[in-house]
């Protein structure tokens, strides 16, 4: 039995080398994280800070990974950003996502009583598995989702693969 088969592919291996701090995109109703967006809430109405306000954290948007036999299909929301100000790049066999959200308005006047979107600089670096085709990647943007396509190529396609014949007779 090839227990390989039955573990799946480390999409993040190489998401946190070189990099910085995070700060968690999370959702759900897992308590520990409630408890810990109070405590943070707490501190930040205590200190009068915001979250993602310029202080050298990264945000990780969420991502959602299926494969069919074709295809890889990667799904990413990053709301409230122009497809313009989005990168994605395929680099020694990693696929890097990066850009920037940024508040909407810089104006003075304005008074904020609650600051609960997050700003700042983003990144994802997804290791791409063996099988994946760089070269015909696509991907589009609609409502705040980035969808990509990362085609799969039969292992007998891939290039310095090949198939060895066996010569010779039986016994």
């Amino acid at each position: 039995m090839n227990l390989q088969k039955l573990t799946p592919f480390n999409w993040f291996k190489r998401e946190n080398e070189g990099a910085g701090e995070y700060l968690p995109a999370t959702r759900g109703n897992d308590p520990f994280a409630r408890m810990h967006r109070e405590m943070d809430r707490m501190f930040e109405d205590f200190f009068g800070e915001s979250r993602g306000g310029g202080n050298g954290l990264l945000l990780k948007p969420s991502v959602d990974i299926a494969e069919s036999k074709k295809a890889y299909k990667i799904s990413v929301e990053v709301p409230g950003i122009d497809p313009e100000q989005i990168d994605l790049h395929v680099d020694n066999g990693t696929l890097v996502l990066s850009g920037e959200k940024r508040r909407e308005s810089e104006d003075d006047d304005e008074g904020f009583h609650r600051i609960e979107r997050s700003y700042g600089q983003f990144r994802r670096v997804l290791t791409l598995p063996e099988d994946a085709d760089p070269d015909g990647i696509k991907a589009d943007f609609k409502n705040g989702v980035l969808k990509i396509k990362v085609p799969r190529v039969k292992q007998s396609e891939k290039p310095g693969a090949k198939k060895v014949e066996i010569e010779g007779t039986g016994s």
